[in-house]
């Protein structure tokens, strides 16, 4: 069938150079549909279960799972270009090669315009969160199972080429017990300090198959909460606030987890001030935590974590600010940065998106243009975490894949260094966690069957961690209502275009590089797609 193709492609092409518009737009739909029949064999394809009507996973045990390979060459030859479609009705990552049209007609639809000349924020990394639960869910698989998951996102060759973790310091609610690391009353000498069974079961060995998967790999760990006793309220949860007299008690306490890690070989690249401090002004909130105001976060950092930090040997370990909802931006910021000692030690924003839906993407904006100089990363999200989000776990749901492309396009848009994922992977109730605080996850693990289930989630994050390499930069692209996009431009001089069709018929797209000269494609409905040409 291949063979065919590359036999009837040329012809075909010189035909549509021929014909007129509306003629060529049918040529190109169909000579798409032949393309994609025959892309088969190019990739491991999805081995597809439906859970409902447009409700498909794509299945992984321990001897199969689904993959994109590199291309040989990586960048396309001049005047070529590789576009990777995922659409609702089951296509996974497929992939066909398209040529630009020498004619540079814009008649073809829409028209987004790409500027390579114009660029923003150089990007880090995607990824998602090493828990207690999701080690607990990949331990439940057999070893040669565990191994594709952990590749499936780590891989740089087969995988989503993922290059960064987050980790918590102690339990969090994706764990089935609290706890911190050091539950004895007033040891303010930290001689009980240690990790426990959860680091050396659950997180730590799958955190180190990751980096030897991809060595540029950087993890990152936030605290849910410090000891109880270090507490005003002496609870792991609640309205509690750090003891002013344990300032730098904890800060000892968060160096002495820095130690532990990198001695099992897991340096941190960065560590946050602390998860979701505003949780501790919630009424009954359950969720392990501890409050800071601006004012007490940047006092502690100006004059405990910051300067204990550049003295200890994880003087390279950046200060991550806020770790909370952008709903505080960029006002939190504003008072933690005046403080001139804080804002120096602090190198970013932690932003996380529960509450994006009651704010405008503009307050990334804001605080980018006030405070340049330091980054935003976004550092948690998830879905099924609504009040009414049910079921839980919604195998294969499309719509939690579009809420993730979309919040991806959003944030990368808007100044964001990266975007990462909460949980790698849960169970099919969404668990465990020791609140019920239930939520869904990219993978969602079967250990009666030795399976596990990549959602649209998961293909929604691998559109970027897949092409969007370490060093890129955001470049200029225009799009629309119905076309949201972003483009890239990597170091190794290829441009990455980032697009989601979030309509229900098919769109016509050209895309008109002021360099480069244009190319066209028809997107699919309700379709993510990838495309990458050489600069």
């Amino acid at each position: 069938m291949n063979r065919i193709m590359a036999a009837i492609l040329p012809l075909a092409f010189f035909f549509f150079i021929m014909l007129s518009p509306k003629k060529s737009r049918i040529m190109w739909k169909v000579l798409l549909i032949v393309a994609f029949l025959t892309a088969k064999g190019n990739a491991n394809d999805c081995v597809s279960r439906s859970f409902g009507l447009n409700h498909i996973v794509c299945v992984c045990n321990a001897t199969y799972c689904d993959y994109t390979p590199d291309n040989d060459p990586k960048v396309p030859e001049d005047g070529s270009f590789y576009w990777y479609t995922t659409t609702k009705q089951g296509l996974r990552m497929s992939m066909v090669k398209g040529q630009f049209d020498p004619s540079k007609r814009l008649n073809f639809g829409t028209t987004l315009t790409i500027d390579t000349s114009k660029r923003y924020q150089t990007i880090h990394g995607f990824g998602g969160a090493f828990t207690d639960s999701a080690g607990i869910n990949i331990k439940k698989l057999s070893p040669a199972t565990q191994d594709q998951l952990i590749r499936a996102y780590y891989d740089p060759k087969l995988g989503s080429r993922y290059t960064l973790g987050r980790v918590p310091i102690g339990g969090s609610d994706f764990s089935t017990r609290p706890y911190t690391y050091d539950d004895y009353d007033n040891d303010t000498s930290l001689k009980h300090f240690a990790l426990t069974k959860e680091d050396y079961d659950y997180k730590i060995p799958f955190m180190q198959k990751a980096f030897k998967l991809n060595p540029e790999t950087d993890f990152f760990a936030a605290a849910w909460s410090p000891p109880k006793w270090m507490k005003t309220n002496d609870r792991i949860n609640g309205f509690g606030f750090l003891k002013r007299e344990y300032y730098d008690l904890y800060c000892n306490y968060l160096l002495k987890f820095l130690d532990e890690y990198k001695k099992n070989g897991l340096k941190m690249w960065a560590i946050s001030t602390g998860n979701e401090p505003v949780n501790a002004y919630v009424p009954f909130d359950p969720l392990s935590t501890m409050g800071w105001t601006p004012a007490t976060m940047s006092n502690w950092i100006a004059d405990h974590l910051g300067p204990k930090l550049a003295a200890s040997e994880h003087n390279d370990t950046k200060i991550l600010a806020l770790d909370d909802q952008r709903i505080e931006l960029p006002w939190f910021i504003q008072k933690v940065f005046a403080n001139k000692n804080a804002k120096k030690y602090v190198a970013g924003t932690a932003v996380h998106w529960y509450t994006d839906a009651f704010v405008s993407s503009m307050v990334l904006d804001l605080t980018h243009d006030q405070f340049p100089d330091k980054f935003i990363l976004m550092t948690e999200a998830c879905t099924g975490s609504g009040l009414l989000d049910f079921p839980k776990v919604n195998l294969g749901a499309w719509d939690r894949g579009q809420q993730y492309i979309l919040s991806i396009i959003d944030y990368i848009n808007h100044w964001s260094i990266g975007w990462v994922d909460w949980n790698i992977a849960l169970d099919k109730t969404g668990g465990p966690n020791w609140i019920n605080n239930f939520v869904d996850a990219p993978i969602i693990v079967d250990p009666e069957t030795d399976e596990f289930y990549k959602q649209p989630m998961y293909y929604a994050l691998k559109h970027f961690s897949r092409f969007v390499d370490r060093g890129s930069v955001r470049i200029s692209i225009t799009d629309t209502l119905h076309i949201k996009s972003t483009a890239f431009v990597t170091p190794s001089n290829e441009v990455v275009v980032v697009l989601y069709n979030r309509s229900g018929i098919a769109r016509n797209v050209t895309l008109m590089d002021l360099k480069k000269g244009s190319l066209r494609v028809e997107l699919p409905p309700y379709s993510m797609n990838t495309i990458t040409y050489g600069h």
